[in-house]
């Protein structure tokens, strides 16, 4: 049985003084629901750079992992205002997103760039946060199992079978980031199962079922339980929503009652 998991992308948001407010207010909230520190479901905050530090201090010894929204690929060197999966270990980063069709749209990424970070990421003991998915054009194209499929063929081009268990896969269709607009739980779970075919044709059969593949895009907490109802669907990669922590906490217990 995969472990659900519940991932906040802060995107560009928050001062340092404001991600320790959020982390305040949610912790208490998460910890007095989920008495003795067992819970049930993943719950990883993803914020700006700068805020790692704080949040991996203030979780510290806590079941809340904390990741990164990007890295490179290279241990170090003459690559200005990049930061590396060993710089992310040593402020005790857990996991790290790659591929997200923002960085991918506004800043150039390729298929091959997210190999790289994530191949990086594995090898420097990050669990990489693969983000796939389609643009409205290509899904009005009937192109979204094709899109979604390559893009997967090139970020496990370097993964090993016994390291899927490591990996998370986010789709997320690009249409419906931060637009309101969400896929119907019935289309993304389609998408999903294709994902799950993809990895098992490269890796062997059956490999997939221990890799958590979350959905993305407009997920909030009056939508969350529709999507959770899906098998094939381990949890979300959560946006706006995930700015609020009463929202935040309302995604987890969520995720939590629906997958229990």
């Amino acid at each position: 049985m995969r472990k659900p998991l519940i991932a906040a992308n802060w995107k560009m948001n928050k001062t340092i003084g404001e991600a320790l407010t959020f982390a305040g207010t949610f912790g208490q909230k998460l910890f007095e629901r989920f008495e003795g520190g067992h819970i049930p479901v993943d719950v990883l905050i993803c914020p700006p750079f700068l805020g790692i530090p704080a949040l991996c201090a203030v979780f510290a010894g806590k079941p809340v992992y904390i990741g990164a929204q990007n890295m490179y690929w290279e241990d170090k060197g003459a690559f200005t205002g990049e930061v590396s999966a060993p710089m992310l270990k040593h402020t005790g980063c857990s996991f790290v997103i790659v591929g997200h069709s923002e960085r991918r749209q506004l800043f150039g990424e390729t298929d091959e760039h997210v190999a790289k970070k994530a191949r990086a990421a594995l090898d420097h003991g990050l669990k990489p946060v693969i983000c796939v998915g389609e643009t409205l054009e290509q899904r009005e194209q009937g192109n979204t199992h094709k899109v979604v499929s390559e893009q997967i063929r090139a970020a496990f081009s370097q993964i090993k079978p016994e390291e899927v268990p490591s990996v998370v896969v986010a789709y997320e269709p690009v249409w419906a980031i931060g637009t309101g607009k969400e896929a119907k739980p019935e289309d993304a779970a389609d998408v999903i199962r294709g994902i799950r075919e993809t990895v098992d044709t490269m890796l062997g059969q059956g490999v997939s079922e221990e890799l958590r593949v979350l959905y993305g895009g407009s997920v909030k907490p009056a939508n969350i339980r529709s999507f959770m109802l899906e098998e094939q669907i381990d949890g979300a990669l959560v946006g706006g929503a995930s700015l609020d922590p009463e929202d935040f906490f309302k995604l987890v217990e969520t995720a939590h009652k629906t997958k229990g």
